[in-house]
């Protein structure tokens, strides 16, 4: 085959074909005369391969390419230095090094990796009273987080001095190791990807370029926050690696279990016990809320696990909307520790009760009838 044939025909692609379509024809043709690929005739093989990555060399380049679309081979002679030559440790990797780089996030390892690294972010657990959560507050916690080390401000070497770019991967924070057909890129056992080296280490900080240290910070916890709410501290996390940002902190709510309310959303429950007569007679009594004292009306005949809801009394929510309800649940409490005299004066109600049938005890009877029906089904 001529050595000055037609890097277009070689490439088998038209004058005007795009950047796109030269690589595509390239990356195919490569793979097919790769001498790798060609052990029945590598020498043949490897001569069509030379001339297919000199005239790709040529037509990636634009400068070239226009010297070569003005002059032919004469415009391009002394610019192309031998770089058409097949070198045996060349691989699949070095020629598709844009395949790999696209799935494996860089140009092959060919371009320098970034070193800048964002600090992680970090969360803090706050215990809140129920007061607290409703109604907001200002938390002062203390967190443990690695800050920038004011010594060597974050470089890791010592004041003076800077860190060298690392002798084994040359600053790209990865080396190549020849496995077959592939190279495989590792990170640099030397530098730990960071692609540089500290000779003279900061005395504080010991090379890492941070320090552990205590941080102080005031929380303003909003109003109507709840157990598992987040606060988000930006930038209030670990510092960046190389002059990255710092991260997060994330201040996760939790709040205690309360003595009398418990809560759902925004509503409060709480369990008020009432005597007996109180639930014959009707009363009033006094209830707690997170505001104050307020009057309750218990009506006459009131029965246990009654609802009473006393609205705008319980929580307004963190993300908006209204205002929840307190919900009060009686629970009827049966006398104790009666003396004899007390006895038998509820022995005298009982009697007297007795005589009046369903209409003094409804739902006793309707449950007694109810178990007489379910049995006589059974036996019938």
């Amino acid at each position: 085959m001529a050595a000055k044939e037609d890097f277009y025909k070689l490439l088998e692609v038209d004058r005007n074909a795009s950047e796109a379509e030269i690589k595509k024809s390239y990356r195919k043709m490569a793979m097919k005369f790769h001498p790798d690929r060609n052990k029945d005739n590598p020498e043949e093989a490897e001569k069509k391969f030379k001339l297919i990555k000199e005239a790709y060399e040529i037509l990636s380049d634009p400068k070239k390419r226009s010297a070569y679309d003005q002059f032919g081979h004469a415009g391009v002679d002394s610019s192309m230095g031998g770089r058409g030559g097949f070198s045996g440790a060349e691989s699949f990797s070095d020629i598709f090094g844009d395949v790999f780089g696209d799935i494996f996030g860089g140009a092959g390892g060919r371009q320098q990796r970034s070193n800048v690294q964002r600090g992680a972010d970090l969360r803090y657990n706050l215990e809140l009273t129920l007061e607290e959560a409703v109604g907001g507050t200002e938390a002062v916690v203390k967190v443990p987080v690695l800050v920038a080390c004011g010594e060597c401000n974050g470089s890791g070497a010592k004041k003076g001095s800077s860190p060298v770019i690392c002798s084994t991967c040359h600053g790209h924070g990865q080396v190549r190791m020849q496995q077959g057909f592939f190279s495989v890129q590792q990170t640099c056992p030397t530098c730990h990807g960071s692609g540089k080296q500290i000779k003279d280490p900061c005395p504080k900080c010991y090379g890492q370029g941070r320090v552990q240290e205590t941080k102080t910070l005031n929380v303003k916890v909003p109003p109507g926050v709840d157990t598992g709410d987040r606060i988000r501290l930006a930038g209030e996390g670990e510092a960046g690696m190389n002059g990255g940002p710092s991260g997060d902190l994330y201040v996760q709510v939790q709040v205690k279990d309360h003595a009398i309310f418990t809560r759902d959303g925004a509503n409060l429950y709480c369990e008020v016990p009432i005597s007996f007569p109180t639930a014959c007679l009707g009363g009033e009594l006094e209830v707690p809320t997170l505001d104050g004292k307020v009057k309750l009306k218990i009506p006459a005949e009131t029965q246990t696990g009654k609802l009473f809801r006393l609205r705008g009394k319980g929580v307004k929510p963190v993300r908006g909307g209204p205002v929840g309800d307190l919900l009060c649940r009686v629970q009827i409490e049966t006398p104790v520790r009666l003396t004899k005299e007390q006895q038998s004066l509820v022995e005298q109600l009982q009697a007297s009760l007795s005589g009046g049938g369903k209409q003094h005890s409804p739902q006793e009877h309707g449950w007694i009838d109810g178990v007489k029906s379910f049995f006589d089904k059974l036996t019938g």
